[in-house]
């Protein structure tokens, strides 16, 4: 076994997760070969968002942890005047997102596909970061962000692992630092634990306050939400998710 010592290997966070899951097949692994490239953010300069789209953008939102992708995809869709950067270390989940932006599909011959273009009807406003999100927070600029989601993370439910938790004082105070003031925090959940979590740690941080005015607010999922995947399987389930809204003071 080869130990490395040097200080990039040393300063890296551990992460704990899955990185891949089942074989990723032809069509979609020629996606992560040939079109993450062009939409790929890199951690190893400062980062200028305005610089990254060809087209300038109204606002730009943080999705952490985009699993398949189905809600960056939507609102990237619905919102085509804002920029998102979609983060996701699930290499199968940023697969299906390239899939979902081209249309290319398990099935398909991407043999003869000479260049690849987005579905129709949709602007080039996804920017994706393929690795544990801390890794790119130094690389971007305060304030940038206008809304930050955080939908289902792991909840790391027993006592030992809460450690694990991403929402905890070090990573809340990067949020708060790549929100704008005025700027939300969105965080789903649909486990019991992870739901008394995130309120104890958001009700200690004083940078952020509770927008919810009564319990349909954070029962209930906001005007602009887009189902995933994971939700309905927890509705499946019999877990149902909760939504709560924070806003940077």
């Amino acid at each position: 076994m080869t130990i490395n010592n040097s200080e990039e290997f040393r300063d890296k966070p551990k992460f704990f997760g899955r990185r891949k899951g089942r074989t990723i097949r032809k069509a979609k692994s020629f996606l992560i070969e040939n079109f993450l490239p062009r939409l790929r953010l890199s951690s190893a300069e400062k980062i200028d968002l305005d610089k990254c789209f060809a087209e300038s953008k109204e606002k730009y939102c943080l999705e952490i942890g985009f699993g398949d992708g189905e809600h960056l995809a939507a609102l990237a869709m619905t919102q085509p005047q804002n920029g998102f950067v979609g983060v996701e270390v699930y290499k199968n989940g940023v697969a299906n997102l390239l899939s979902i932006l081209t249309g290319i599909k398990e099935g398909d011959d991407c043999g003869e596909v000479d260049e690849i273009h987005l579905v129709s009807g949709r602007k080039d406003n996804v920017r994706v970061f393929d690795d544990d999100v801390r890794l790119l927070f130094a690389a971007l600029p305060s304030g940038v962000f206008d809304k930050i989601y955080l939908l289902f993370p792991d909840p790391w439910p027993k006592k030992k692992h809460a450690g694990r938790r991403f929402v905890n004082p070090d990573n809340l105070r990067e949020l708060s630092r790549l929100l704008k003031r005025g700027g939300i925090l969105q965080i789903a959940t649909d486990h019991q634990v992870y739901k008394r979590w995130v309120m104890e740690q958001m009700r200690n941080n004083k940078d952020f306050c509770w927008t919810a005015k009564c319990s349909d607010d954070w029962r209930n999922p906001p005007a602009d939400w887009f189902e995933t995947k994971y939700q309905r399987k927890a509705i499946r389930e019999g877990r149902k998710p909760v939504f709560f809204e924070y806003k940077r003071v």
